[in-house]
């Protein structure tokens, strides 16, 4: 039984298996398959570590047999506050084995404070932590705050390596694999239990706590790993911290093709490129910002590839043009994805799509999964053919709901059964879904609806223009207007009447023109490296930054 309401539905799940979108593996089952078929092949590794598929299964029983010896029940809450390490996705794939809910969207740009929040809110059982992490790591120690979670039994501490291990009152070391496990409690091979339960990285809002099973998670990996082609030979390096869905969407695929993972954490004196070069990579994950990086250090340095990296996914924004010309110039194929937390990365590019797929559109929905648009005044209506709707979804790789949020769980369904994801979109004449951008990022100047993504993607056609943010400034009399902010790839100035200029050869309306402008060396940006407006917009506020007025003027 499982003691977590869910939107888990029995008759809805057997339509599922049927389909053969979910299939009677966990996580950790599969785990057990490859550490049985292939046990001396690499599965997993980081700076120091590079785990065998056997090492991998070995340490996670390990885990898993000393977290049953500590009392920990099925359905427990399990958090997990740390860096890149292959110890986080140990703690994962132990939950898997053992019916525990893993919660591993703590990210290091928490404070203490955030984090024992979070925990309260999820009444967890078990904290997985390391020393001298967090956003407040020099004034405030986790390991001396987490009393005030009443609900916690149970601490494990790590250390940075290259630190001594350090005793902490109440908290235990993270156990050494065994090669033999004694007592080794009972596999929870139900793939439909509540195995995973992250925190919302939206740019707006309260997060929210996203529940999955193993099904829904693993029916994305399985989809992804089929139409991109990928196999035991394929190497993954995620840029994406382990604490980000990204990541986690990655873990899914690992599993599911039985390819090795490689973590974002270079050695010492190492940068994400060298190791990404290093490791062997053919398939990086991350974010644009990542990929725009990436592709500025190999210029930096004159290569003309990125060792035998083949494809570059990239989620959470469009894709510039440039970048992905970029990467087609060295051999590589972008894969632009669109995707949230509740329904991990539905909805992509293919292996053989054209450039103009790949910038334009974020392709189609993966195998379990549909999406449609609705009436973004009235999402129980279907918007038109051809409109503008709020893109909406169903399937096996979405959400069992928010946890313990009865309310944003019933909030997020229209009347007919679909996911409402928030953002606008509209299908081109193939079928492939074009983002325009949030509902709630809209911004309206007396009563005209703009749209901050359409404004950021004609922006970013510029050659100079490395990231660009549209956001509000209250206005008296028209409510709003928008401030177009930008960071230069050259750091040099950029001015803002030129920008304008630009954005009107681009084919931007002038209705929709920013009427302030922001150059800055750097934005606020989420765990997962999206611009955060919602600071931004508090920085313009608080007058920590300064917009300077901007007017387009139409060519007479």
């Amino acid at each position: 039984m499982t003691t977590l309401l869910t939107l888990h539905s029995p008759r809805q799940a057997a339509e599922y298996y049927r389909a053969g979108v979910w299939q009677g593996d966990t996580l950790y089952t599969r785990l057990a398959h490859h550490a049985r078929t292939r046990p001396d092949d690499f599965a997993l590794r980081d700076a120091t570590r590079r785990l065998t598929w056997r090492a991998l299964a070995q340490w996670v029983d390990t885990l898993a047999t000393a977290l049953d010896a500590q009392g920990v029940r099925r359905g427990d809450r399990v958090c997990v506050w740390l860096p890149n390490r292959v110890e986080a996705v140990v703690v994962f794939l132990a939950c898997s084995r053992n019916g525990y809910v893993c919660n591993p969207s703590l990210h290091q740009n928490y404070t203490v404070a955030e984090i024992v929040t979070l925990m309260q809110r999820l009444s967890a059982t078990v904290l997985f932590a390391q020393s001298g992490y967090g956003a407040d790591a020099r004034t405030a120690d986790i390991f001396a705050s987490v009393g005030a979670v009443e609900s916690l039994r149970h601490v494990y501490r790590l250390d940075p390596r290259g630190v001594a291990p350090a005793i902490a009152a109440g908290a235990h070391p993270f156990p050494a694999a065994l090669s033999s496990v004694p007592d080794a409690p009972v596999v929870d091979d139900d793939p439909d239990k509540i195995v995973y339960l992250a925190f919302t990285s939206g740019t707006t809002g309260i997060p929210k706590g996203v529940m999955h099973s193993d099904n829904t998670l693993l029916a994305n990996g399985r989809a992804m790993v089929r139409d991109w082609r990928h196999d035991t030979r394929t190497v993954l390096y995620s840029l994406s911290p382990l604490s980000h869905h990204i990541a986690t969407v990655g873990v899914e695929q690992m599993l599911a093709a039985g390819f090795e993972m490689v973590v974002n954490d270079p050695p010492s004196g190492m940068q994400p490129l060298d190791w990404i070069i290093e490791s062997g990579a053919t398939y990086v994950m991350g974010v644009p910002t990542h990929a725009i990086d990436i592709i500025a250090e190999v210029r930096r340095r004159g290569l003309d590839r990125i060792g035998r990296v083949r494809v570059f996914y990239m989620a959470g924004s469009t894709i510039p043009p440039a970048t992905a010309r970029a990467f087609l110039d060295m051999g590589i194929k972008p894969q632009n994805i669109y995707g949230m937390t509740e329904n991990g990365s539905h909805q992509y590019t293919l292996p053989d799509d054209d450039e103009h797929t790949i910038t334009a559109t974020c392709g189609k929905a993966c195998l379990g999964y549909e999406v449609t648009l609705w009436n973004p005044e009235n999402n129980d209506l279907a918007a038109g053919a051809g409109e503008l709707g709020e893109i909406g979804g169903r399937g096996g790789v979405l959400t069992l709901g928010y946890f313990d949020n009865q309310a944003a769980t019933e909030k997020s369904f229209n009347r007919h059964g679909w996911f409402m994801s928030g953002d606008l979109g509209r299908f081109d004449a193939n079928g492939n879904l074009e983002i325009v951008g949030r509902k709630k990022d809209m911004i309206i100047r007396g009563g005209h609806n703009i749209y901050p993504s359409q404004i950021e993607d004609h922006a970013k056609k510029h050659p100079d223009i490395r990231v660009a943010a549209a956001i509000p400034i209250a206005d008296e009399r028209l409510g709003e207007r928008v401030c177009l902010a930008i960071i230069t790839s050259s750091g040099a100035p950029l001015d803002g009447e030129a920008v304008l200029a630009h954005l009107a050869r681009s084919g931007l309306s002038k209705y929709d023109m920013p009427e302030y402008y922001l150059q800055m060396d750097a934005f606020p940006l989420t765990a997962s490296g999206k611009v955060l407006k919602r600071e931004l917009v508090e920085w313009v506020k608080g007058g920590r930054v300064t917009p300077q007025p901007v007017r387009y003027e139409a060519p007479k």
